[in-house]
């Protein structure tokens, strides 16, 4: 069971329980048959509602999956709080819990795919932590390495691990793998980051910089085509609009997120877009400063894409 708005990859695996045909049409002959839920997703929270009660309210349609298909559903696959490649959309951490409860009642896996939220990026180490739910396999990268080096990792529970572990004769091992499986320096590169994590207070100083960041996008929230200023700790999107009394975007034809983008190499900033959303997700090393003037360039940015 996947997520709609959802991405995990473009392995074939990882594409099935994607929700995004631009990069998965071409190859639906190939890929695993799987089950699709609305996302939680906050942008589509009705007045009065919080992201909480957005969250509740779009269980029901999870609830009512693993209810029908529990008995042949092998996992549920959710990027936790942030949907990244889906334009940043993000929801709350009750969903999280909702769903490790129900999972656990059905009895069917739970995985959290980390690799873009994990390591700090949300505010905690890991996003689940939020829920706070322990997930049956978390997918880990990107933050792992800081970027340094390609590395990747899967954590699961002992109960998981037994399940391969058993006498030779009984081939029940685990034998998947790559050419570059454990690379001894992306695995040095990996040790030296959590190093830093443990040694340094990283979450700490990214909490301060992530309610700095909140600070200098608020005024945008007032801006006549921004329909949603939204952020997870070092994860801000800001989604333009055609319209903000009705939410109506402006056609994907134009680009405008493109001009931001434009405008941003003018300044010596890289604004990428996605589609009309301009997001940040900067280094942790960034400062203060350096928030201000992405901030100021995304203003102007904006200004241009809307009169475009």
């Amino acid at each position: 069971i996947r997520l709609s708005n959802s991405y995990h990859g473009e392995t074939l695996g990882a594409l099935s329980v994607s929700d995004v045909p631009l990069y998965s049409a071409t190859y639906e002959p190939l890929m695993l048959d799987v089950i699709t839920v609305p996302a939680p997703d906050c942008f589509d929270r009705e007045d009065g509602e919080t992201c909480a009660d957005v969250a509740r309210r779009q269980f029901v349609h999870m609830e009512q999956a693993l209810t029908e298909h529990a008995d042949e559903v092998a996992a549920v696959i959710v990027e936790p709080l942030v949907q990244c490649a889906g334009h940043m959309r993000m929801y709350d951490p009750e969903y999280l819990r909702l769903l490790r409860e129900a999972c656990d009642r059905h009895g069917v896996h739970l995985i959290a795919d980390e690799i873009a939220v994990g390591f700090g990026r949300t505010g905690s180490l890991f996003a689940c932590e939020q829920g706070p739910i322990t997930p049956d396999f978390m997918c880990l990268s990107k933050g792992l390495t800081a970027g340094y080096l390609p590395m990747a990792a899967v954590l699961t529970t002992d109960t998981i691990y037994q399940a391969f572990y058993d006498d030779y004769e009984k081939l029940n091992m685990f034998l998947h793998s790559h050419s570059y499986t454990g690379n001894p320096l992306a695995c040095r590169a990996a040790l030296a980051t959590l190093d830093i994590f443990e040694s340094d207070p990283v979450l700490a100083r990214n909490r301060e910089l992530a309610a700095h960041i909140e600070k200098r996008l608020e005024p945008l929230k007032a801006h006549p085509h921004v329909a949603d200023v939204r952020q997870h700790g070092m994860i801000a999107a800001v989604e333009l609009v055609q319209d903000k009394s009705r939410r109506t975007p402006y056609p994907w034809q134009e680009r405008r997120g493109l001009h931001i983008y434009r405008h941003g190499l003018t300044r010596g900033a890289l604004l990428r877009p996605l589609g009309n959303v301009s997001y940040l997700m900067p280094p942790y090393v960034i400062t203060e400063e350096q928030i201000d003037f992405l901030v100021e360039v995304m203003t102007e940015g904006i200004e241009k894409a809307v009169r475009a």
